[in-house]
């Protein structure tokens, strides 16, 4: 009896499993379905129909017969339409009263922007309202005002730049430099600056990226505005804001900067984040209510469905007698649906994109499913319907550019990972577009690429969604609670899990593009779609990587997607098998990545136009008119091994074999002829490998700069941080106590930050395949281009992208934490190639960019500091023959620097008081210090060009230092800026006196033989240095202005510059004694020479007296400074007797005296003009300037008045 009593009069179990579970709130009607049927069970069918309308019950009378369409819209005509109208009619247009919208295009209630007031250069560049500006600075005002009621707009940001985005009146007036915000009645905000704004700007709100959706909300009944990030308050922005009558009350309006791009919505789509309580400007459409009620009914249906299919306990306990299936009334019903929501939209096609972005859009995720398993079968079920009637068509285009809208604005959710972002919204739209008439559907559309874009776009998060996403930080040696490292590990887990899964999406999606064949004649491979599509791109993203984009450039997160995609594509492989014999994987039948591929390799060479290293290019297609007739392909010839398919898979530790990461190097190249000719439309790996290092320099350079960043900024605010701990525990006073306390604050805040910060970029774009399809690209890229720089012609053609990349992704992995390759194999494979290229090339005049050939000399000069490196450098015989010579070529101007750094990292350890802090003559390098020598005794020219472009540098960088350090003495304080500039010259001038302090120890002939020029620049040099350097008044307030925030005096003083002037003047003595058999230069007289002996005799007591015991290890010091006081007394005995000649008259004044020096006869002239002066200042002088230092004319010969006379 218990189980007659539950007979549904024939429903279905599945049926009555719904009836009981389904919530109340949904519709009375199935409860008291289950209550009413009677024990016969004849009206299944009809009670049925009663639950998929949401009709009261036993609303359908008895039916005649069969269920069919006419059936349907009958049903839907008498007694849904009444509940519209009912429901309608209580819902009223009340809330309508305090706007005024100005007619604007076909349709007098549709809010848009009102042309007239535009100011600059504000085009809507997509309809309805995606607007960007094309002036400095651009202004403009909707047609809509309020003055009465609470209502709200949305902007969603294309761009994140400056935008000042609010509410202004129409006597707020707009100018090329102010804008909404910046007058009375007009309020804004900006979350670039993070500022709002009324005339002046003050803190609010918080920081906002690409993809935010911004609320703007007036609630003129309070006299307030608010904005909101996301559907989050950012808090009240401005409250007792005037009152205004009808007519004159407060329009949107926004004010952008050149570039920035956003979409407003005033309300002709539905909100992403509605505000409770707040309306929008445009009204929705009178059919929206009645569409979500038919979508709901075919929900309903749909229903029926699914659980009719699952397999639940319960309902096969009821054991009910089935006299009608839904699969049965499935078809009529949902065809009646569907009929009726096409008839209703056609009769209001402007209703159409409100019900596809709302009720439609909602539906189909609802059918599909948020969160994995997905309902593909039920959404099969749905498309299987709708693409019945064609008018369905129109509907699915705003559905994609729907789905393609909520991945730009999708951010993650820690709670929802790993189905979060915009994952549910890109697995339903590869779903619909397995359908080849969808995806034809999307091809067609206008808006393809820009809806590609929008799939491809990735929301990132600001501070404050770092903040939700990874509440719990830890970081090595912090004291936070310790269950924080797990509960850290377990959030990045989660989040690159789902970022993992979004990254699967984009690569399905981008495989469904290359796979589809256009119904195009003539016909296309696959392929060319989605090559047409970066074709477009990258024409777009020309000048991206300017510090002012032009306009018009696509987000970075699409360009990181791609990149991400096409790394997979070429590391992994297509994962697509073979495509009309265009993508194949290798022999034994698995999909291998180009990147690991064995065999030879072709790459088109043929370009637009003739364009040297240094100027960039995109695509490699165009014959131009200096190349051979016979088009060629240059061809690497590769081992036949590969690397590892269980790279991704292994650790990166000490223990991996070689082998793991070996790598197939490129061995020669050859011209062979092309055979037929390649169809433009086909898309080639090759191809795809020009893009991937195009959209590396424009996408991910940025992106690893800004985490390089982040790491070095985590590595300071964590010694800050642990500074301050220390200073806390040695227990000062109350007040101190209270600003350290305040400071560890700030500073464990930045290390909290920070941390976020490169979690998320470890997470984003550190993943393990991710490092061996770059590392791979590297090899590949430094191979291809050591192949390419043996023939100019194809050198030429080198974009500079190239060059840019390989070095950025080179240094990105070598500092890749943890790292990828361990350190062994990385000298050993890829550092071998890679400084064979950049010191062969860093130089090159081939390459017409000066900041390229600098990128490369910084390379080198990064990778020098390490011992390890340093040790790839001496074993490689090319970098052995070419840099010494290269270097010293280099030192110029603009690239001294660089090569300082270099220079003295090669002769490190090896001077005077350098052995103090590890720097023994074991870290120096004895093969270049010996091959340095060589090169400066066998070109003469050059080593003099050297060293007089050394002795000029010094010189500027020690008077700089003098004037910084006299400024801040006149100003009694110290500034931050000023003393970082004070610290870093003086570590410049340290490091050129060391480099001279090499040269005199390794040719000291250059000093002390032939002329005297060399040596006396030298000395006057030392004396320069003294003076600035001992004649500092206050000694304390010298060294605060060199020592930088956390540095000690132990690092910074004095003697850091001071020692290698004494190992220069040790050098000169020793290499005088050794020279004694042979003539050469007195350097005893030309020190003494120099000025008045009193002072030059307190400097060099300076020197003796100074504390050198911190910068020797044992005393071992002590013998050279007797010998330095041994010069000394030299020098004093020298000037005595010299002084006592003159006084018996033993040495006769010579009236012609060089008025330069003073010190020597003036014994050459110039030509033409005759001035006289010694031959040692003219010499000097002509180094530098070939006029004439008396009348300025221009020197054409030098005469040796001896000379002529003999």
């Amino acid at each position: 009896m218990a189980e007659d009593g539950l007979r549904l009069g024939g429903l279905s179990s599945g049926l009555a499993l719904i009836l009981n579970g389904e919530s109340s709130k949904e519709n009375s009607s199935k409860t008291h379905l289950v209550s009413s049927c009677d024990e016969i069970g004849y009206q299944s069918v009809e009670r049925t129909l009663d639950y998929v309308f949401g009709l009261p019950n036993r609303s359908i009378g008895p039916l005649s017969g069969p269920v069919d369409g006419n059936l349907v819209r009958g049903i839907l005509k008498n007694e849904l339409l009444k509940l519209h109208a009912n429901s309608s009619v209580l819902d009223g247009d009340g809330y309508r009263d305090g706007i005024c919208i100005y007619g604007s295009g076909c349709r007098p209630d549709t809010v848009g922007l009102d042309e007239i007031s535009i100011r600059g250069d504000i085009r809507i560049i997509k309809p309805p309202l995606l607007v960007e500006s094309l002036a400095m600075f651009s202004s403009a005002r909707a047609n809509a005002s309020v003055w009465k009621g609470k209502w709200m707009y949305e902007v969603i940001l294309e761009t994140a730049g400056i935008q000042q985005i609010g509410w202004a009146t129409v006597s707020c007036p707009f100018t090329d430099h102010k804008g909404v915000g910046e007058a009375e009645d007009s309020y804004a905000f900006d979350g670039r600056r993070v500022r709002k704004w009324n005339r002046d700007a003050e803190s609010y709100g918080q920081t906002w990226v690409v993809g935010d959706v911004i609320g703007c909300c007036i609630d003129l009944d309070c006299n307030e505005i608010s904005f909101y990030r996301n559907g989050v308050s950012l808090g009240l922005a401005f409250n007792g804001i005037r009152k205004m009558g009808v007519g004159c009350g407060y329009y949107p309006a926004v004010s952008l900067s050149q570039g920035e791009r956003c979409e407003l919505n005033f309300g002709g789509r539905p909100f992403k984040f509605p505000i409770e309580g707040y309306h929008p400007l445009q009204a929705p459409p009178s059919l929206n209510s009645f569409a979500t009620q038919l979508l709901r009914c075919l929900s309903r249906l749909l229903g029926l469905h699914s659980v009719e299919q699952a397999k639940h306990s319960s309902v096969e306990k009821l054991r009910l007698k089935r006299f009608v299936s839904p699969d049965e009334i499935f078809y009529p019903v949902s065809h009646g649906i569907c009929e009726e929501l096409f008839s209703v939209l056609g009769a209001d096609v402007w209703s159409i994109e409100y019900v596809a972005w709302c009720p439609f859009l909602s539906f189909m995720v609802e059918v599909f499913g948020l969160q994995a398993p997905h309902d593909y079968s039920g959404l099969d079920r749905v498309l299987d319907v709708f693409l019945e009637f064609n008018r369905s068509h129109l509907l699915f285009e705003h559905i994609i550019n729907a789905l393609a809208c909520c991945c730009k604005t999708a951010p993650l959710v820690l709670k929802e990972c790993p189905c979060s972002g915009s994952y549910p919204y890109l697995a339903l739209a590869c779903h619909i577009l397995r359908r080849q008439e969808l995806m034809v559907l999307w091809w067609k559309s206008p808006d393809f690429e820009y809806h590609f874009e929008g799939f491809l776009s990735r929301k990132d998060p600001n501070k404050n969604d770092l903040e939700c996403m990874m509440p719990s930080v830890w970081w090595p040696g912090s004291c936070e609670d310790v269950s924080y490292e797990s509960s850290m590990l377990l959030m990045t887990t989660a989040l690159s899990e789902a970022v993992n899964k979004i990254e699967e999406k984009h690569r399905d999606l981008c495989r469904l593009v290359i796979q589809f064949i256009p119904p195009v004649t003539p016909p296309q491979l696959p392929g060319s779609v989605f090559r047409k599509f970066l074709q477009n791109l990258l024409l777009k993203n020309r000048g991206a990587d300017r510090n002012l984009p032009p306009p018009g450039v696509s987000s970075n997160s699409v360009l990181v997607s791609l990149y991400t995609v096409i790394l997979h594509f070429l590391s992994e492989g297509f994962g697509m098998g073979e495509i009309c014999g265009w993508l194949k994987g290798s022999e034994n039948g698995r999909d291998v990545g180009f990147l690991h591929r064995g065999g030879h390799r072709s790459f088109p060479m043929i370009r637009k136009q003739k364009i040297s290293v240094g100027r960039k290019v995109v695509w490699m297609m165009k014959k131009p008119d200096s190349m051979p007739e016979r088009s060629s392909h240059v061809t690497t010839e590769c081992s036949a091994g590969s690397l590892s398919d269980d790279i991704a898979d292994k650790p990166s530790s000490s223990y991996q074999s070689e082998s793991d990461f070996s790598y197939c190097p490129v061995q020669h190249t050859s011209f062979i002829p092309r055979e037929g000719v390649m169809s433009s439309a086909t898309l080639r790996e090759e191809e795809l490998l020009d893009v991937l290092l195009l959209l590396y320099h424009i996408g991910l350079a940025p992106n690893f700069k800004q985490a390089s960043y982040y790491m070095n900024h985590q590595l300071q605010s964590i010694a800050n941080l642990e500074e301050t701990d220390k200073k806390i525990r040695e227990g000062p006073c109350f007040e101190q106590l209270k600003h350290l306390k305040e400071a560890r604050n700030a500073h464990r805040e930045e290390v909290i930050d920070s941390v976020r910060q490169c979690a998320w970029f470890r997470i984003s774009l550190s993943s393990r395949w991710k490092q061996r399809g770059m590392y791979a690209t590297c090899m590949w890229t430094v191979q291809l281009l050591l192949v390419l720089s043996k023939v100019d012609l194809l050198f030429t053609y080198v974009p500079e992208y190239y060059l840019e990349a390989l070095v950025d992704c080179f240094h990105v992995l070598r500092k890749s934490d943890p790292p990828f390759v361990p350190s062994s194999i990385f000298i050993k494979q890829g550092l071998a190639s890679f400084i064979t290229f950049v010191v062969t090339h860093f130089n090159d005049p081939r390459i017409c960019s000066a900041d390229l050939r600098d990128l490369l000399l910084q390379s080198i000069s990064v990778l020098v500091q390490s011992k390890e490196y340093l040790a790839a450098f001496e074993g490689n015989e090319a970098v052995k023959q070419r840099m010494p010579k290269a270097l010293l070529s280099a030192f110029d101007n603009r690239s001294w620097i660089p090569v300082t750094n270099i220079l003295l990292r090669l002769c490190k350890g090896s001077g005077f008081g350098s052995s103090k802090h590890g720097e023994s003559s074991s870290s120096s390098s004895i093969i270049f210090q010996r091959l340095l020598g060589q090169t400066c005794i066998s070109d003469e020219a050059l080593f003099s060009a050297f060293l007089n472009r050394l002795f000029n540098t010094l010189s500027w960088t020690m008077t700089e230092f003098s004037v910084s350090v006299r400024e801040m003495q006149e100003k009694y304080q110290v500034l931050e800026f000023q003393q970082k500039k004070c610290s870093v010259i003086y570590d410049l001038s340290c490091n050129l006196a060391r480099v001279l302090e090499f040269c005199t120890h390794e040719i000291p002939q250059a000093f002390l033989s032939g002329a005297d020029t060399n040596l006396r620049r030298l000395t006057e040099l030392i004396v320069f240095i003294l003076n600035h350097i001992t004649s500092a008044e206050d000694t304390e307030f010298f060294d605060l202005s060199l020592r930088r925030h956390g540095q000690s005096l132990e690092k910074v003083n004095r003697g850091m510059v001071l020692a290698p002037l004494v190992g220069i003047i040790l050098n000169l003595i020793n290499a005088s004694e050794q020279m004694e058999c042979r003539e050469h230069n007195d350097v005893v007289s030309i020190f003494a020479s120099m000025g008045c002996l009193d002072s030059f005799n307190c400097r060099f007591q300076y020197l003796l007296d100074y504390n050198w015991a911190g910068s020797f290890r044992g005393d071992d010091y002590l013998g050279k400074l007797v010998q330095l006081e041994n010069f000394l007394n030299l020098i004093l005995l020298w000037s005595q007797s010299q002084e006592n000649k003159i006084l018996g008259g033993e040495t006769d004044v010579n009236d012609d005296i060089c008025c330069i020096c003073y010190s020597s006869e003036a014994d050459a002239r110039f030509a033409p003009c005759s001035h006289r002066s010694c031959y040692g200042c003219i010499t000097r002088h002509l180094l530098n300037c070939h006029r004439c230092f008396f009348c300025n004319a221009t020197v054409l010969d030098v005469v040796r008045i001896s000379d002529k006379a003999d």
